[in-house]
């Protein structure tokens, strides 16, 4: 006991320590108001962010079953999937090929953007108040926690002024592609582990440096942020591989730029910053190496990409027009890109001009080189094969027709490269004001007024939101129990696709506990095993999309009803659906009674035990 307090003679030892204990513990909390007081302009840079996230993502909050982000429903129908299905690891289901879609074949995981590690992260929300919930906490927290990160980084790495590295974490974080990508697009805003894994690969930079310390390199760091880097990339695999290879392409840019530019540091540091790097991929490569094979050669996996970077490159004239999801922005601006979920370039005239004069003036220095090139190497690179100029495409090649077609590349949208510029100009941006607020003069004033002008324009509106059609008391209820046995096949009508994956929130309802046949997910249906968004529908699911369309009763025939069997054997259905408010239920429910017999009543649903 190290206190100097006496204590009776005749004290119990269990008591005279709770009685030197309880004045420590009364002081835990006093000791976190002073660390709170002494890091309050932190704390308050933290909760501006988390207050900003909150207010953008708002309209889900109400009630985050029945509300739906407007400008892209389907994936987040989508991704709510994912989360249930993620969060069965929580109850022992730990496959990366799930039968709960596309029965009989099934899903790949690691092939989809899953977002493994967030929905593992965050089963017992799920499951404990649905996925609705969990996607809405995320597209919040991705926003914010990324601000966070990036603010934390300018700060102890740059050691930036706080209201600097404000500014440039809230573009990092909340820059038109970001909010942009909030459509529901989990995998791309959860980014706040890039500026771990940058800070990691600093910190081994500057323990290889043997000119850091009197004693040569600091091996001991050079390992220790090898392990950091191995673990945080493993774990950036299973929220998002698209942004991992955003970052790595990025930072090898810059290291290249960087060795180029310091010559002296790059002799000095390269042995061991090379065994660290070599250290890290190893030790990554070790825990990675199933899964990666397993995403592109294992059950249901795809080796290809499946999106065009022809139809998927960033045109010319949006890098220097404002996003309409922000408030100087209009609708117009909507037609120079493929939807408002890829928003990635629009940053605006302003900012680009602002930009591009606080790298002149902040000179020469390697950073700032490395940044400008990066900024130039990325934002070309999201141009895709051809270069597109006010929705035209010309003749022009883009820098991107030298990637295209290599290995897992052409799995990267091309316009996606323009995410990568958000913190590159933020760190040219934290740059600029932190030098002008450390000297004297004209600069102290003007360059944080025109960094916030540029700004200004980019600030984000909240994203548009609607409800959406309440599920059947059949699915919320657990009805469903009573026609197919949890871990059993229960099918919709109509079947869900990519296009209508509506039907996949009755399996997110009952957090995955059935599965489904067909849907709306990536697996190897193209020409030649190659990649495709869902799967072919068998004939009775046709048909019964078609009378689902135009209604009216089919006629149904003895080879009708012989291949309603068949496919219904070939998902390993229990029982087929019908909800009331299905439109054209009355023709699917005749068409039904005609393939599979009279149906039975079951809460809000019509049923068929196949």
């Amino acid at each position: 006991m190290s206190s100097a307090a006496p204590t009776a003679p005749d004290a119990v030892p269990d008591q005279a320590v709770l009685a030197v204990d309880r004045p420590s513990r009364r002081l835990r909390p006093a000791r976190l108001l002073t660390a709170v007081h002494r890091r309050r302009a932190d704390v308050t840079v933290v909760l501006l962010f988390l207050a900003l996230a909150g207010w953008l993502t708002h309209g889900l909050w109400p009630d985050p079953a029945a509300r739906v982000l407007a400008l892209n429903p389907e994936d987040q129908a989508l991704y709510e999937w994912f989360l249930a299905v993620d969060s069965r690891a929580l109850l022992g289901d730990f496959d990366l090929l799930t039968g709960r879609l596309n029965a009989p074949d099934g899903v790949n995981l690691m092939t989809n953007t899953t977002v493994i590690a967030l929905g593992v992260l965050l089963a017992p929300v799920t499951l404990s108040f649905g996925a609705p919930v969990t996607f809405a906490l995320l597209a919040m927290a991705n926003l914010a926690g990324t601000s966070i990160a990036w603010y934390l980084l300018f700060t102890r790495v740059l050691h930036a002024r706080r209201v600097a590295a404000a500014l440039g974490a809230a573009l990092c974080g909340f820059g038109p592609g970001m909010v942009s990508q909030t459509n529901s697009h989990l995998h791309m805003t959860a980014q706040w582990l890039v500026p771990v894994i940058v800070w990691l690969v600093v910190r081994m930079l500057w323990a290889a440096d043997p000119a850091g310390t009197a004693d040569g390199p600091d091996r001991r760091r050079v390992v220790s942020s090898a392990v950091g880097l191995a673990a945080a990339v493993t774990a950036q695999v299973f929220v998002g591989e698209e942004v991992l290879f955003l970052c790595a392409v990025t930072l090898l840019v810059m290291a290249v730029t960087y060795a180029v530019v310091d010559r002296n540091l790059a002799r000095r540091a390269l042995p061991g910053f090379a065994g660290g790097m070599m250290l890290a991929a190893g030790l990554a490569l070790v825990v990675l190496a199933w899964p990666l094979w397993f995403q592109f050669a294992g059950p249901q996996g795809v080796s290809d990409g499946m999106f065009s970077p022809h139809y998927f490159s960033a045109d010319l004239r949006s890098w220097w027009t404002v996003s309409p999801l922000s408030i100087a922005g209009g609708d117009g601006a909507a037609r120079l890109t493929t939807g408002p979920a890829e928003y990635n370039t629009f940053l605006g005239l302003p900012l680009l001009l602002v930009a591009a004069a606080c790298a002149l003036w902040l000179g020469r220095r390697p950073l700032v080189v490395a940044c400008v090139v990066g900024t130039l190497v990325t934002g070309a690179l999201s141009l895709g094969p051809q270069v597109v100029v006010d929705g035209e495409r010309t003749a022009v090649p883009g820098p991107y027709a030298l990637l295209s077609g290599l290995p897992v590349v052409d799995g990267a949208l091309p316009m996606r490269f323009a995410l990568a510029v958000l913190p590159l100009i933020a760190t040219l941006l934290v740059l600029a004001v932190d030098r002008a607020l450390r000297g004297p003069g004209l600069a102290r004033r003007l360059v944080p007024a025109a960094v916030g002008v540029a700004l200004l324009p980019l600030l984000p509106t909240p994203l548009p939101t609607a409800e959406r059609p309440p599920l059947p008391e059949f699915v919320t209820g657990g009805h469903w129990r009573q026609c197919v046995e949890p871990g059993g096949v229960l099918v919709p009508v109509p079947l869900a696709t990519p296009k209508q994956p509506w039907p996949m929130r009755w399996a997110t309802a009952a957090d995955a506990a059935f599965g489904m046949p067909e849907g709306f997910f990536i697996g190897p249906y193209g020409r030649g095993g190659t990649a495709a968004m869902g799967t072919y529908a068998q004939p009775t699911s046709a048909l019964l999309a078609e009378v689902g369309r135009r209604g009216g009763q089919p006629v149904i025939g003895d080879e009708q009803r012989r291949q309603a069997a068949e496919d219904a054997e070939f998902w390993g259905a229990s029982c087929v659906a019908l909800a009331d408010g299905t439109p054209h239920a009355d023709s699917l429910r005749g068409t039904l009674e005609q393939l599979y017999g009279p149906a039975t009543r079951i809460a809000d649903a019509w049923t068929w035990l196949v």
